[in-house]
């Protein structure tokens, strides 16, 4: 009961922390780029959005020709430099509109409040703890930013944004470049009409159909734009997650073998006390599948009980952390967020329970087969 407890401890603890990691990353990656970016054919690397895109198309502001899709937004990218009066930064002004989806940015925001882009332009601006530590700049503060242009022997572009809002995803990667202002800076400072845009950012409903939806919304959009995905823009991280699933199936297994093995050991030793039983039940007359079975229904007593155990214990350290986060990663920068999150389904319990008591049951079969080598006579005078 212990051992099949304590697997159940340990497989419902790995499923929790390694599915809620990777729905964290997930959702991190796609709080910054959406899930699905449509673009302009170029072959432009860079940061900055050099050819621009008509707002006006077919499937915006609503992609209703496509099922799956839950949000789409325009976006705009424009390279630049924080200046202070004690050092200077590199960053990427991502430009938004009033269209744009705040949920997540509103559960990484630490101090202050979500920029106000309806109305007319103004010079509200939201930028990473990292970025802020860096400036040494405070809510308040005037944010003066210097914009180039590319190929351009003009003088840099000077704008004092005002710093309304700090955020802290976890995931240094973007915190340490990205700050947020209004869409309309960039459309001016690339002389833009108010009808171009950098890109198209897609939020579809359910993840897992990333793959197909990003097919369809490619076969839909016009030939001249291109759709990627978040998962091909950011293969290195997303093939990092993956061998989490690896890392889980891999202790499943083990924790299933090892449950299984103390099982199989407290069957023989049940046989082995009982030897003299079967010995005068043989000799009633009782077949050996009635006596295999006996020993069956209580392996079977013992397996529930030990999940039943394991279940408790497990979900509630599980409602545990995801309530008061107690337990942290040691280094926040590699996992790109500080707490372990969690998260479990109702699928993933019931798969659980479910397969870990038809295995052991399935591996406790077989041992029971000793049952019918054993001879009344000899079991009857055993000692």
């Amino acid at each position: 009961m212990a051992a099949i407890a304590i697997g159940m401890i340990v497989m419902l603890i790995t499923i929790a922390t390694g599915v809620g990691l990777e729905r964290k990353i997930k959702e991190k990656v796609s709080a910054f780029h959406g899930d699905i970016v449509i673009t302009n054919y170029d072959t432009n690397f860079s940061w900055d959005s050099q050819i621009p895109i008509s707002i006006n198309q077919s499937f915006y502001p609503n992609f209703d020709s496509l099922p799956g899709v839950s949000h789409i937004q325009v976006t705009a990218l424009k390279g630049g430099v924080i200046r202070t009066a004690d050092t200077f930064e590199g960053v990427v002004v991502k430009g938004v509109g009033t269209d744009y989806n705040w949920q997540y940015f509103e559960s990484y925001l630490t101090t202050g409040r979500i920029p106000d882009y309806h109305g007319n332009l103004n010079g509200e601006i939201m930028l990473s703890e990292y970025l802020a530590s860096r400036l040494n700049l405070k809510l308040g503060d005037k944010v003066p930013t210097y914009f180039f242009n590319e190929g351009s022997q003009r003088p840099a572009r000077t704008l004092g944004f005002d710093l309304v809002g700090i955020f802290n995803s976890g995931f240094q990667e973007f915190d340490k470049q990205f700050i947020v202002a209004d869409i309309r800076h960039i459309q001016r400072l690339n002389k833009w009409e108010s009808n171009q845009i950098g890109s198209f950012e897609l939020f579809i409903e359910d993840f897992d159909q990333l793959s197909e939806i990003g097919n369809q919304v490619y076969r839909t959009i016009d030939p001249s734009l291109d759709a990627l995905t978040i998962r091909d823009r950011y293969r290195s991280t997303f093939d990092w997650i993956e061998l989490f699933d690896f890392n889980i199936y891999m202790i499943i297994g083990i924790m299933i073998i090892v449950a299984g093995i103390n099982m199989i050991t407290a069957l023989l030793v049940l046989i082995l006390e009982r030897t003299q039983m079967i010995g005068i039940l043989k000799a009633l007359g009782t077949t050996d599948w009635g006596i295999r079975k006996v020993f069956l229904y209580n392996a079977m007593y013992l397996i529930l009980l030990g999940l039943l155990w394991g279940n408790a214990i497990g979900l509630g350290l599980i409602y545990i952390q995801d309530t008061f986060g107690l337990f942290e990663y040691p280094d926040p920068e590699i996992y790109y967020m500080k707490e372990a999150p969690v998260y479990i389904s109702a699928m993933h319990i019931i798969l659980l329970n479910l397969g870990t008591f038809v295995l052991c049951l399935v591996m406790l079969i077989l041992p029971s087969v000793i049952i019918s080598k054993i001879s009344p006579v000899k079991a009857i005078r055993f000692e």
